[in-house]
């Protein structure tokens, strides 16, 4: 086989790689930021969508029936809100931690979620 036609081979190999790769992924599924979902609340109202930030230290409350905790936007702490959810928790939720949460706005400054996914505990530690 010749050198170019060995590139091509090459260059069409990593395409199929990534290809499968992205197979099944929902480039349609969108993480809104904190800030993003406190400048515009009425703009999610009623919809699903996703967010993401960080549970605020001394915020968790897991009470009979719901938890709720603040959800602070991860590049300005002062910026949050507040998240109600029903259902089972991750077993990693903690506060300092950064999640995604699905649901909907239903007040200006309120989330209710019907789903929270932690990230995977970090095996390495500092």
């Amino acid at each position: 086989m010749n050198k170019k036609k060995k590139s091509l081979l090459a260059v069409s190999f990593i395409a199929g790689v990534i290809l499968i790769g992205l197979y099944g992924v929902d480039s349609s599924e969108r993480y809104i930021a904190v800030s993003e979902l406190l400048a515009n609340p009425q703009d999610y109202s009623g919809q699903n969508i996703n967010a993401m930030g960080v549970v605020e230290d001394r915020s968790l409350h897991k009470d009979p029936g719901v938890t709720s905790f603040d959800l602070k936007d991860e590049n300005d702490e002062n910026l949050k809100i507040h998240v109600n959810y029903v259902g089972n928790l991750p077993s990693n939720l903690a506060e300092g931690k950064q999640v995604t949460i699905r649901g909907s706005m239903i007040s200006e400054s309120t989330f209710e979620a019907n789903k929270i996914v932690t990230g995977c505990p970090s095996k390495y530690t500092e």
